[in-house]
């Protein structure tokens, strides 16, 4: 849509915070614009056609905590199937990489480094989480790899409040569209001026002056959404400075998160939602989701230093990498049998810059310093937020539709 000169209240990104304070402000009477600087809706939620046969999230996958998750009512008004098959995490393996001995034995290390983690943070002392794994366990460079999954960083920048404030009730859904046209589905009533580039939040005057870069427009509030990386590299700029922002920010980066899918030949030959993962005692390695929905294809998610690295190698290396770890658990006839067909590059990405943010040790209070208010006209809102629910898609949207309330509550509106 056009760009108007002014409006009531300008929401900063059309992911899902910025949707979900979109459609908190309809009905309000205020006018409502959405800038967003992609050509799409949806932010990090992204789902692709990688191939006839194969649909892809480039981005968030998975419906995390779905008994809470304010998508699932979403997508069954939307007429979106959702797929509750248990996820392929801890279970269901395929192949030999991983003895069943072994897989035992490392989740058993595992859960008692979670417990440990737990009574850590029962003391209220913010510290790294690596600081409490045990000294010289085998399995401790795989138990930070599974960080790198999760947190999208390795244990010695995760803060163990922040991981103890994460909400997980462990129901993990999915959405047989793509979690990513979910989001694109929600998000097309909204009114969002797309390839809208924000550069500056100048908030001098009584009303907030934004320049784009499709022209400048004011507005009396502001829902500011944007990924931390942005605010802490000042990518977007306040007019005065927000230092107390920029620096929780910092406190919460993003880590990263890259997905590849492979095309597999001979796919009925594997087994339907099956985990491929080896007792590789590293933090450098993947983790392969076999024939995701049944689909000939697939997935390997890396994560960490580990998914830099990569992306900051040539083009293709995330599948290259992923096609060697698979060959070397299933020998080298499997290579034939794979084509790369879409792969993630999110640390790379301008208006991301990362995949979703962790605290670091010391800063989870950052996370409310981040969602406060400013003046009773910038708002702020998205995943790094959330005080429960971060690294999230349903975290961001609620998170927007929390600022949208703050916004209607600050001109007195029910």
């Amino acid at each position: 849509m056009s760009l108007p000169s002014s409006v009531d209240v300008a929401i900063i990104g059309a992911g899902a915070a910025g949707l979900g304070a979109a459609h908190a402000l309809q009905g309000s009477g205020l006018s409502v614009i959405v800038l967003e600087a992609r050509d799409r809706l949806g932010g990090r939620a992204w789902t692709v056609q990688a191939s006839p046969e194969v649909t892809f999230d480039v981005g968030c996958g998975w419906l995390h905590s779905a008994d809470k998750n304010s998508f699932v009512p979403i997508a069954r008004q939307l007429g979106f199937e959702l797929n509750k098959d248990l996820p392929p995490w801890r279970e269901r393996a395929y192949g030999n990489a991983f003895p069943e001995s072994e897989r035992d034995d490392f989740m058993r290390a595992m859960d008692a480094f979670y417990e440990r983690l737990w009574e850590a943070a029962q003391t209220g002392k913010d510290e790294a989480a690596s600081s409490h794994l045990e000294p010289g366990n085998r399995w401790n460079p795989m138990i930070d790899a599974i960080s790198t999954y999760i947190n999208g960083c390795e244990l010695k920048d995760m803060s163990t409040l922040d991981w103890d404030a994460y909400e997980d009730t462990n129901f993990n859904w999915r959405v047989r569209r793509g979690y990513g046209a979910l989001i694109a589905a929600y998000g097309a009533p909204c009114p969002v001026a797309l390839n809208c580039n924000v550069a500056l939040i100048d908030h001098s005057d009584k009303r907030v002056h934004i320049e784009t870069s499709r022209g400048a427009l004011t507005a009396d509030k502001a829902i500011v959404t944007v990924p931390t990386n942005l605010i802490a590299e000042e990518a977007i700029r306040f007019s005065p400075p927000l230092p107390a922002k920029v620096n929780a920010a910092a406190g919460l980066p993003l880590g990263v998160d890259d997905k590849v899918t492979l095309a597999l030949d001979d796919a009925e030959t594997f087994p339907t939602e099956g985990n491929l993962r080896g007792a590789t005692m590293r933090t450098e390695m993947g983790t392969y989701h076999i024939r995701p929905f049944g689909q000939p294809c697939i997935e390997g998610f890396f994560g960490g230093s580990f998914a830099r690295a990569l992306e900051d190698a040539d083009d293709g290396a995330i599948a290259a990498q992923a096609i060697s770890e698979i060959a070397g658990f299933l020998g080298n006839d499997i290579r034939r049998k794979l084509k790369p067909l879409y792969e993630s590059r999110w640390a790379r990405d301008p208006f991301a810059r990362g995949s979703y943010s962790h605290a670091l040790p010391g800063h989870a209070g950052d996370r409310a310093v981040l969602a406060a208010p400013v003046d009773g006209r910038l708002f702020f809102a998205g995943e790094a937020t959330s005080p429960t629910f971060f690294t999230t898609a349903h975290g961001a949207r609620d998170s927007g539709e929390r600022a949208a309330k703050e916004v209607l509550a600050a001109l007195g509106k029910p």
